[in-house]
C-alpha cells in the first residue's frame, strides 16, 4: 500500500516539474521565473526523496529460515558380524564344520558319518581352544550334590524341577556347564562394507 502512494506521488510531482518548467520558459526574468525556478528545485528534490524511498522498500528477499538437515548416514559395517563369520570360516578351514553341518548326512551310513565326525571334531576343537579359553562351571562330576546359593547368576545356572523359596537350592548335577575367560578373535578388516566376508572359497580346478 505504501508503495502504491509513493508511485502517486512521484506521478503528480513529474507532472508539476513539467508544468513549473514551461512555466519558466515562458515567463521573463522576473521575480516571477526566480519563483517556478525555486518551486521546480524543490519538487524535482521531492521527487528525488520519492524515488530512494520506494526503491529502499522494494521486493526484500524472503528471509529462509535454516532447516537443519540429517546429513544421509551410512550403514554401519557391523563388524561382530564379520568376526562371527570369520570364525565360522576358522571351524570350515580346520574342521569343515560347515560342509559337515550343510551336507545330507541321512544318505551315509553310520561309519560314514563316524569318520567325518572325527575329522570336524579334532579340527574344530583346535581352532576352540586357539581363540577361547573355556573350563566347567561346576568341576565335581555329573550326579554329584551341589548346592547353589541364592542370588546366583541367572546365565550360570539353570534349576531343573521344582523351584520354591529364594533359596539356597540343593541337588543334583546333571551338566557341569562351560565358561569361557578370554576370547582371542582375530580383528576383520572389511574390504567391502556392503558384504559380509566369505566363508570358504568356492575352488576351481584350471584346465
Amino acid at each position: 500500500m505504501r508503495n502504491a502512494n509513493m508511485k502517486t506521488i512521484s506521478i503528480i510531482s513529474c507532472i508539476a516539474l513539467l508544468a513549473l518548467n514551461a512555466l519558466s520558459l515562458l515567463s521573463a526574468a522576473s521575480d516571477l521565473h526566480l519563483y517556478f525556478t525555486g518551486a521546480s528545485l524543490a519538487i524535482a528534490l521531492g521527487l528525488l526523496v520519492a524515488i530512494l524511498l520506494t526503491r529502499g522498500e522494494g521486493k526484500r528477499p524472503e528471509s529462509r529460515t535454516a532447516t537443519a538437515r540429517p546429513m544421509p548416514v551410512p550403514a554401519a559395517s557391523n563388524q561382530a558380524e564379520a568376526e562371527i563369520v570369520s570364525f565360522l570360516a576358522t571351524f570350515q578351514e580346520r574342521g569343515r564344520l560347515i560342509d559337515f553341518l550343510m551336507d545330507d548326512i541321512t544318505t551315509y551310513d553310520d561309519a560314514r558319518v563316524g569318520a567325518a565326525a572325527r575329522v570336524v571334531h579334532q579340527g574344530c576343537k583346535a581352532a576352540l581352544r586357539e581363540h577361547f579359553k573355556i573350563r566347567p562351571i561346576r568341576e565335581e562330576s555329573e550326579g554329584s550334590s551341589v548346592t547353589i546359593a541364592a542370588g546366583y547368576p541367572a546365565d550360570v545356572y539353570r534349576l531343573i524341577g521344582k523351584i520354591s523359596g529364594p533359596g539356597p537350592f540343593s541337588g543334583a548335577l546333571v551338566h557341569h556347564g562351560w565358561k569361557t575367560d578370554s576370547v582371542k578373535l582375530p580383528r576383520i578388516v572389511r574390504v567391502d562394507p556392503g558384504r559380509l566376508p566369505t566363508i570358504a572359497p568356492a575352488e576351481i580346478e584350471l584346465k
